[in-house]
């Protein structure tokens, strides 16, 4: 049990500590303005117990109850239902998809919010349209598009086992709605970072003689970097959390073809309710660590853009001395 209470102070810290510093860096860092605030003392700090209030009961407590459940039987016990074979496949799918998904949705993401935010083109609206769709369609009803496609009854069904190819109810499939419903993250965070910082500086990289990859490799990604890296992290932590696409396409295998989240399900069906719970706080740490890295990235993100606002303004080049 202490190990219990010592994992619970580290979840307690790392999520205030979190909290607290970004509050202080942004307290710290922010233009003295006058408040226009004119509700009473009172009224402020009602808002503010009733916000608090609502994070702890709706956020924190049941971060903490997955692992108070998860711990309840002991260190043993916890350790046993992660290192079970199904466990442990699960895991390693989970890995293996989200290695797979968040390289091309990287690719495919930056790709399209350069395209999106650089050029002006027919057809811009559509493709804006398109990067949105996952957040506009339910995962279950991609999943059953999926099915639809690539089933033994789909449209390409028949062509795909007479090639002895296997997508439904096989990692492919996986893959495939991981893909789909995570798309829409690395390139909603990278268009509105590229259509603020505009095309100036590629222009200029252009003018001096720069190829299209030196202009991007040396000139857009240093720009993006921080906003890439906050958009992969969300990236990876939905599509090692994904469950709806995925529970239509994978047919809930045990050992072939559950992720993670798929897993806990099926061990809290069967009334294995520590063990669910031992697996889900997998997920429950990926959380933590997604706020810790989304905090920094942000937080780098701030600091250089302060940094390069705070830089004087370049003179001018004196043309007439230089030819005298």
């Amino acid at each position: 049990m202490p190990t219990m209470y010592l994992v619970l102070i580290a979840i307690v810290v790392v999520v205030l500590g979190t909290v607290l510093a970004r509050y202080q860096y942004v307290a710290r860092h922010a233009p003295e303005v006058q408040s226009t605030v004119t509700e009473p003392r009172w009224v402020r700090w009602t808002l503010t117990g009733i916000a608090l209030t609502f994070m702890v009961l709706f956020l924190l407590l049941p971060l903490v109850a997955v692992f108070v459940e998860a711990l309840r039987k002991g260190w043993d016990t916890y350790v046993a239902a992660l290192t079970e074979p199904d466990a442990w496949s699960a895991i390693k799918l989970t890995l293996i998809t989200a290695l797979i998904a968040v390289p091309l949705n990287l690719v495919f993401g930056v790709a399209a919010a350069w395209a999106i935010a650089k050029f002006e083109f027919k057809g811009k609206a559509l493709l804006t349209s398109l990067v949105d769709l996952p957040f506009s369609v339910s995962p279950v009803v991609a999943g059953l598009t999926y099915v639809l496609l690539f089933g033994a009854n789909g449209w390409f069904g028949s062509w795909l086992e007479a090639h002895n190819l296997k997508v439904i109810f096989a990692v492919p499939g996986i893959v495939l709605a991981t893909v789909f419903v995570t798309f829409p993250f690395i390139a909603r965070e990278l268009i509105p970072l590229m259509q603020a910082q505009g095309n100036d500086e590629e222009q200029a990289a252009i003018v001096l003689g720069a190829s299209g990859w030196q202009t991007f490799w040396r000139v857009t990604l240093p720009n993006i970097k921080w906003g890439l890296l906050y958009g992969v992290i969300l990236c990876n932590a939905r599509a090692m959390g994904e469950f709806g696409a995925v529970s239509v396409v994978s047919g809930s295998i045990r050992g072939q073809t559950n992720t993670i989240p798929l897993h806990v399900e099926i061990l809290y069906a069967d009334f294995q309710s520590s063990a669910a719970f031992a697996v889900a706080s997998l997920l429950a740490l990926l959380a933590l660590v997604t706020l810790v890295l989304k905090s920094i990235a942000e937080w780098r993100a701030e600091k250089e853009h302060k940094e390069a606002a705070s830089l004087p303004p370049e003179r001018p080049r004196d043309d007439s001395a230089v030819t005298a």
